[in-house]
C-alpha cells in the first residue's frame, strides 16, 4: 500500500453489516487502500435492543481514533443511515484541528455515500416529516414492537434496477440483518461536516433516500458554510453494490483534489 494513501473507514447503514460491503472493500483495496468497516452494535441482532445511534457513535469513535492516534490520515465513507453516525462521531478528529494542536494524523475527509448529512439536534425522522414522508414508513419498513426493524422490499428500495448479477443480489440482500429502527427517532449530537472537508455521492435513482433529501442535504451544509464536492451516480440507493467503481473514482477524485 502506498504510503501516501489515507486509511479509508466505512459507517455502514441500517440493515447492513460488513460482509455488505465486500464489493465495494475489494476494490477500494485493489486501488491501494487500507479499509477498515467495524460492525456497528445496532446490528447486533439483540431483542429487544441495546444499542442506539449513540452506542454506534461511540464505537465508531473509538475506533476512528486508534487509528488517528497510530497516525493515520482517514477517510470516513458513511453510507445512508451511516452519515448520522459518522457525522455524530467524528467532531474533533478532523486533520487539520490535529495538525494545529501539534497532534498525529486526522480525519482529513468525510465522504456521504447516499447518506444523511444534517445539523445537531436533528434525526432522521424529523428529515421524513420535511418532506410529508412520514405516511411512506411503514410501507417501507416492517417494525416490531421492540423497534427493530426489516425493510419491507430491500431488493426494490435499497438496490433498485441495476446491471448487477441477479445472484450476486441474492448474495448481497442475504447479508442484510435486524436493525434497531429507534435510529430514526434519535437526533445527533454533533455535526463533524462542519470541520471536515465533504464529499457527497447522490444516488440518482435512490428509492430510499429520495435524490430531494439528498440535495437538500447538500444545500443545509452549504448554507452552513462547508463547501461540498458533489459526484452523481445514476443508480439506487446502494452503490457499494451496484456502481462500485463509480464510488471508487469518486473516493480516488476526492482524496487527490
Amino acid at each position: 500500500m502506498s504510503a501516501l494513501k489515507p486509511t479509508l473507514v466505512i459507517i455502514h447503514g441500517g440493515w447492513h453489516v460488513p460482509e455488505s460491503y465486500e464489493k465495494l472493500i475489494v476494490a477500494l483495496e485493489a486501488g491501494g487502500y487500507e479499509v477498515h468497516c467495524p460492525r456497528l452494535p445496532s446490528t447486533n441482532q439483540s431483542r429487544p435492543p441495546n444499542a442506539d445511534l449513540y452506542t454506534d457513535s461511540e464505537l465508531v469513535r473509538s475506533y476512528v481514533s486508534s487509528l488517528v492516534r497510530a497516525g493515520r490520515t482517514v477517510v470516513a465513507i458513511m453510507h445512508s443511515y451511516g452519515g448520522q453516525v459518522g457525522s455524530n462521531a467524528l467532531v474533533g478528529l478532523g486533520l487539520e484541528n490535529r495538525v494545529a494542536q501539534g497532534l498525529p494524523g486526522g480525519v482529513s475527509h468525510l465522504v456521504y455515500l447516499a447518506a444523511f448529512a444534517v445539523p445537531e439536534g436533528i434525526s432522521m425522522r424529523d428529515k421524513v416529516k420535511e418532506f410529508n414522508h412520514m405516511g411512506l414508513v411503514p410501507l417501507a419498513f416492517n417494525f416490531a414492537e421492540d423497534g427493530t426493524c426489516l425493510n419491507n422490499d430491500p431488493k426494490t428500495l435499497l438496490i433498485g434496477p441495476s446491471t448487477v448479477d441477479e445472484e450476486e443480489v441474492e448474495r448481497y440482500l442475504s447479508t442484510l440483518v435486524r436493525w434497531n429502527g429507534n435510529g430514526l427517532h434519535l437526533p445527533i449530537k454533533h455535526a463533524a461536516w462542519r470541520e471536515i472537508p465533504v464529499a457527497y455521492i447522490h444516488a440518482t435513482a435512490d428509492m430510499t433516500m429520495p435524490l430531494d433529501y439528498q440535495k437538500s442535504f447538500v444545500e443545509g451544509m452549504e448554507k452552513n458554510g462547508r463547501p461540498v464536492q458533489t459526484f452523481e451516480l445514476a443508480t439506487g440507493h446502494c452503490p457499494n453494490l451496484t456502481a462500485t467503481e463509480g464510488v471508487v473514482e469518486a473516493v480516488n477524485s476526492f482524496v487527490k483534489g
